[in-house]
């Protein structure tokens, strides 16, 4: 039987959403679905990875694996993969996802589709559609040549359904004795405690119309009330206003929220190809003629100072906040 191994990540002792998108995925599928997990807490993962399909749980308790180091995560994975020899592997298109799996194909000479928006099986046989020229047209990529096929899925595409659901049973691997180039002493956390903008359901970005950096609190003030994440546009981002972590776009993160509130920002075709994937799109610009505005879902052409503070206080007496 065909097996997919979808390779977990987790936040505050819970999976990310991306993974448990991948978990149903694979499970949906038919095949045998397997997840691996790495850090000294992997193991507390099993209960929620079964009742999200899983089968198996393959867990690398090492505390080293605590902190992101490509060569331990990739020397894990490794023997993970030679371990299962699995048919797929999933992994979500995050920036751990993009650094350590295309180092894991080029080891085991495997084929690999990155920022997969779709995925679906005949059989055994994957393919994936993805966008390419900042998501003017779609490619379906197909694997030929390879024994293992290894997909990266961008979060927030696959929508979470019911799957058969049970108590995954739980392996522990150890990592290969290795002689690292690099060690981690310390990973530095912002201050904020939001959501990170791949997961977020709900995100509310920021552009130049803001004037400076001191009027995000209008956007941090909504975000509060709705739940949402805070995104930023390049511009803003280059101007010192917000840090990298918060740019939506081309260069920053790909986003798909259910919702997406675009504020101040002209709609640039380099920030559209970031969040064009959101379902509804809501645009608040002074200027009727901003290309968001041809994205967008609903549209406000009003001045964002006025709007804002009103759109703040509406949702308050709705939502009882």
């Amino acid at each position: 039987m065909s097996l997919v191994a979808v390779f977990v990540e987790s936040q505050n002792g819970k999976l990310k959403r991306s993974s448990i998108e991948l978990l149903q995925a694979a499970a949906r599928s038919g095949q045998k679905t397997v997840a691996v997990a790495l850090g000294s807490e992997s193991a507390q993962l099993a209960a929620e990875c079964g009742q999200n399909g899983a089968q198996e749980v393959h867990v690398f308790k090492d505390a080293k694996l605590d902190n992101y180091n490509s060569e331990l995560y990739v020397a894990a994975l490794e023997v993970a993969a030679t371990a299962l020899k699995p048919t797929t592997i999933l992994a979500s298109a995050s920036s751990l996802g993009k650094d350590a799996f295309p180092r894991l194909a080029a080891r085991m000479q495997a084929g690999l589709v990155s920022d997969a928006t779709e995925i679906s099986w005949t059989g055994s046989q994957a393919k994936a559609k993805k966008p390419l020229y900042a998501g003017k047209c779609f490619a379906e990529a197909t694997f030929q040549n390879t024994s293992t096929q290894i997909i990266l899925m961008r979060a927030n595409q696959i929508p979470l359904s019911s799957v058969t659901a049970g108590a995954a049973s739980v392996t522990e691997h150890q990592l290969p004795a290795m002689d690292l180039k690099t060690l981690v002493q310390e990973v530095v956390r912002g201050t904020g405690a939001k959501l990170d903008l791949t997961e977020a359901n709900i995100i509310i970005s920021g552009g130049r119309g803001l004037k400076e950096a001191g009027n995000f609190k209008l956007l941090h003030d909504l975000a509060d009330v709705l739940g949402a994440t805070v995104g930023a546009s390049r511009a803003v981002v280059d101007s010192g206003w917000v840090g990298h972590d918060m740019q939506v776009g081309q260069t920053g993160k790909t986003v798909a929220p259910t919702l997406y509130i675009a504020v101040g920002l002209s709609g640039a075709i380099q920030h559209l190809a970031g969040m064009s994937g959101s379902k509804v799109i809501v645009a608040i610009n002074n200027d009727a003629n901003a290309p968001i505005f041809q994205k967008a879902t609903y549209g406000i052409v009003g001045d964002l100072f006025e709007v804002l503070p009103k759109l703040t206080e509406e949702f308050r007496k709705v939502l009882g906040k």
